[in-house]
């Protein structure tokens, strides 16, 4: 049961681990993340069914509007370039992916009050899966709500549904874009600390972080859209300057997230 115990004690755990700093160094390795994967994904769009324009529909619709213009002109220059980037793609997105994995990894440890014991090739190789692993999960939700509703119309003609039944799929394919989400944090709750633990026990912390990735992104796309003035006082860097504010926000939510899942796990320890 929630309290006000339980407010107490991940307030006192953000003091202690310092989650500010480390939402910031999050922050830092996911801007690094972010190009190299934008270089891959592009350097992917012929071998896959969905164009420029349905990528860049999907990062106006997630991210604030400073930021979709500035990634959708990142891409604009990527595909002004030559073809030969997919390679360098694969290798830059791992390498840089996987050290913000780790720095993932290093906060959960924090939170749990244990140290890394495990081979430094052995964290590595993890960290690289779990960067695939984002990555595909990327991908599924990108070509969701891309081609969730012509999906939903196949199905409307084949099988003679009633009419009603697209407009419930339409709802339930932005569901499932929220289940991936949800499903990701759990894996990396449940993956990333060098502490035994439960699939079950990352729960609280994916609930909490999916919710919370969802309403802080719409959110402050909205403050930013309404009341953001960052064009205007940064200029042409306004974008970036959006860009970084809203990863930092991401990192904070999700270690945050690993905060409350070690608080739990602290306290049935204690039991």
């Amino acid at each position: 049961m929630i309290d006000l115990t339980f407010f107490r004690g991940i307030w006192n755990r953000i003091n202690e681990d310092d989650v500010p700093a480390l939402a910031a160094q999050l922050a830092y390795f996911f801007l690094l993340s972010l190009f190299p994967l934008l270089i891959f994904l592009v350097s992917l769009l012929p071998y896959l069914p969905i164009t420029k324009e349905d990528l860049i529909t999907l990062l106006h619709d997630y991210a604030p509007g400073e930021t979709a213009h500035f990634l959708s002109n990142s891409i604009e220059d990527v595909l002004r370039k030559d073809g030969a980037l997919l390679s360098f793609g694969i290798l830059a997105t791992l390498w840089s992916a996987s050290n913000g994995i780790n720095a993932v990894v290093r906060a959960f440890n924090k939170a749990y009050r244990v140290s890394e014991t495990r081979p430094f090739l052995l964290a590595r190789l993890m960290s690289i899966i779990l960067t695939i692993a984002m990555i595909f999960v990327f991908i599924v939700a990108l070509l969701l709500p891309v081609f969730g509703r012509e999906l939903g119309e196949f199905l409307f003609a084949q099988f003679g549904l009633k009419s009603e039944f697209l407009s419930f799929w339409n709802a339930l394919r932005w569901f499932l874009s929220f289940f991936v989400l949800f499903t990701v944090f759990t894996g990396l709750y449940w993956i990333a600390p060098n502490k035994k633990l439960k699939c079950i026990s990352a729960l609280p912390g994916a609930v909490f972080s999916t919710l919370g990735w969802v309403v802080v992104s719409l959110g402050f796309s909205y403050y930013v859209s309404n009341f953001g003035q960052y064009a205007v006082i940064y200029g042409p860097i306004g974008g970036v300057i959006v860009l970084l504010i809203w990863l930092y926000l991401a990192g904070f939510i999700t270690i945050l997230g690993g905060e409350i899942n070690a608080y739990f796990s602290s306290k049935k320890e204690n039991c």
